[in-house]
């Protein structure tokens, strides 16, 4: 195990930054895939709002779950309500996000399903995050 985290390693350090962005993109694309019904819809939607709104950012897994990072940093991340045992998935933003207003603002959403008012709201707040 540890040496084919190694090799990984190795290979992903001989390869260029477009390399490693493909492979992070394809592994969180097999999670995605991977999940049950329901989060499988809301990860897919989320990602191709994502790379739409912010295709900066460079997909990857986070404690096993997609995020989406800028310099090496997560932005923002996705958790699958059947992963954590939960009513509904959650849509997350870390620190690096730029959404500070105020004293207050929300840092993660419930998502028990995508309409095209969340996905518009989505666009937006990864758009802010980013700037």
């Amino acid at each position: 195990m540890k040496k084919a985290k190694k090799e990984t390693t190795l290979r992903q350090q001989k390869a260029g930054p477009r390399a490693k962005k493909a492979d992070g993109e394809s592994a969180v694309l097999a999670q995605i895939a991977a999940m049950p019904g329901p989060d499988r819809a809301i990860g897919e939607r989320l990602h191709a709002i994502i790379k739409a709104n912010a295709p900066a950012l460079s997909p990857r897994l986070w404690y096993g779950m997609p995020a989406y990072a800028k310099d090496g940093k997560i932005v923002c991340f996705f958790q699958s309500a059947q992963r954590f045992k939960t009513r509904y998935a959650t849509f997350g933003f870390m620190h690096q996000a730029n959404l500070d207003e105020g004293a207050m603002w929300p840092t993660a959403f419930a998502l028990k399903e995508l309409t095209a008012a969340e996905e518009a709201k989505i666009g937006a707040l990864v758009k802010k995050a980013v700037s």
